[in-house]
């Protein structure tokens, strides 16, 4: 390494600690109800829709703002879109923390999900701009992806902790406090440098109709467990015609939110397949583990949020290790490695029981967190290795929306399974509800991999060389 490039390295050092700080604080966001959702339950005495709801809320606005967001860095600055992202975080968790009822309340979380979206769209798309190098590029994408297990292994804690403290409305003023002291950080330490595209107007109409078509069609995912199939039925085809017309605007936009064509690239595309199955399959099922550990075993929401810290803590600890894996293997090779370790760690929980302790689950947790932790690892450099440097933040927001749209997909389908097992069986049809979730989110894991094998793209994704 040149005495230039030492220098350079240092400081680049505070500002991917902010950097990673912010995109650390969105996953504790994500992870606020895992610990505090039979609180709020008891608070607002809250459906299983509305669970679901805010549960899967902040994943929802993640993913409908972060190609919105990721258009707006690309366009008037990455420091100025992140530094809006927590504002709006910063906003929305006051309101969050004073919610007198539930859909106030899933209001701020889908609010929550967009500012973080910001966060976690220009959050690598400054690395992209920091980092000169590939091999800087991928050292520093680790520890963003560190930085992700980090956040959904203290979240869970931090919650429990607050919990006897002042109830789950603590966890909302501790985000704000959070929130506040990073703008100040960003302000200092975050380049400022312009962009190197001129402004352009932003895709405004293809973020609402993305917006529009992702929302109403988990909302029928959520109508459909109540038997309302008129109400299913209009949803279905708002949140159809939504997305078709989402996909026309962006054929037809000059300056699309997602350019169509990336999926033209092999290695964007298989990236993009495996960030949905790694939302809808590993990330949704351990969202609902704690639910699961305190309704179906006992445990007290600090102990099973110290149990996910199994899967959480190796998820971080794994992704920052990835730097120093060999660089001939391939990320199609890791990706596909990585899901097949996400998926034997998630039938490994099919052995949870009522009678169990948490050393039936630890084995698979640990299986699950180091697999996830080299799949964040390589996701986080595909997204930025696979498209134009100019369009940094639309990689980085491609990839986290299939990522986020698939946890929301999956927390809303399981979360109703299990709660309709608990309802009409209680706890050995909550535990028959669990394994069915297994199977759904198994086969979301599945899917993904098979994606990667394609014949077509198979050849051509599996030979792309960091």
């Amino acid at each position: 390494m040149t005495a230039d490039q030492s220098a350079a390295g240092a400081s680049s050092a505070p500002a991917l600690l902010v950097i990673a700080l912010a995109t650390l604080l969105s996953l504790v966001v994500f992870t606020l109800p895992l610990t505090t959702i039979i609180a709020i339950g008891e608070t607002f005495a809250i459906s299983a829709g509305e669970q679901a709801w805010i549960m899967s809320g902040m994943p929802l606005g993640a993913a409908a703002g972060l190609l919105g967001a990721g258009a707006l860095g690309d366009n008037y600055g990455y420091k100025r879109t992140f530094q809006g992202g927590l504002v709006v975080l910063f906003a929305s968790s006051i309101l969050g923390a004073l919610a007198p009822d539930a859909f106030v309340l899933i209001v701020a979380r889908v609010l929550q999900g967009i500012g973080c979206a910001a966060v976690t769209a220009c959050g690598l798309g400054l690395i992209g701009r920091i980092y000169d190098s590939s091999h800087d590029k991928a050292r520093a994408a680790a520890i963003w992806a560190a930085s992700l297990g980090a956040g959904v292994a203290i979240g869970p804690i931090v919650a429990a902790l607050l919990l006897p403290i002042g109830g789950w409305r603590s966890s909302h003023w501790m985000v704000v406090i959070a929130t506040a002291l990073l703008v100040l950080l960003g302000h200092q330490l975050l380049p400022g440098r312009p962009n190197k595209r001129t402004a352009r107007p932003i895709d405004v109409p293809g973020s609402i109709l993305l917006f529009i078509g992702m929302s109403c069609l988990l909302a029928s995912l959520t109508e459909l467990r109540v038997g309302a199939y008129v109400i299913v039925g209009i949803l279905a085809v708002i949140g159809v015609v939504g997305t078709a017309l989402f996909v026309r605007t962006e054929l037809r936009s000059s300056n699309p939110i997602l350019q169509l064509g990336l999926f033209k690239d092999a290695g964007f595309v298989g990236a993009t397949v495996a960030a949905f199955a790694s939302g809808a399959g590993i990330l949704s099922l351990m969202t609902l583990t704690p639910v699961m550990l305190e309704q179906g075993i006992g445990f007290s929401p600090f102990k099973a949020a110290l149990v996910l810290t199994a899967w959480s803590a190796m998820t971080a600890v794994a992704a920052f290790l990835t730097r120093y894996l060999p660089r001939s293997l391939t990320p199609g090779l890791l990706l596909s490695v990585s899901i097949t370790g996400c998926l034997v760690g998630q039938l490994s929980l099919l052995f949870m029981a009522p009678d169990a302790g948490y050393v039936a689950v630890l084995p698979g947790l640990f299986v699950a967190g180091i697999s996830n932790g080299v799949l964040n690892a390589s996701l986080g450099h595909q997204a930025v290795h696979h498209v134009p440097v100019e369009r940094s933040a639309m990689g980085s927001a491609a990839n986290n929306t299939a990522r986020y749209l698939g946890s929301s997909v999956g927390i809303t389908i399981i979360a109703i399974v299990i709660a309709n097992g608990a309802e009409h069986g209680g706890t050995t049809g909550l535990f028959e509800g669990w394994r069915q979730a297994i199977a759904i989110t198994g086969g979301f894991t599945v899917l993904g991999l098979i994606a990667l094998w394609i014949p077509m793209g198979r050849r051509r994704f599996m030979n792309r060389a960091h």
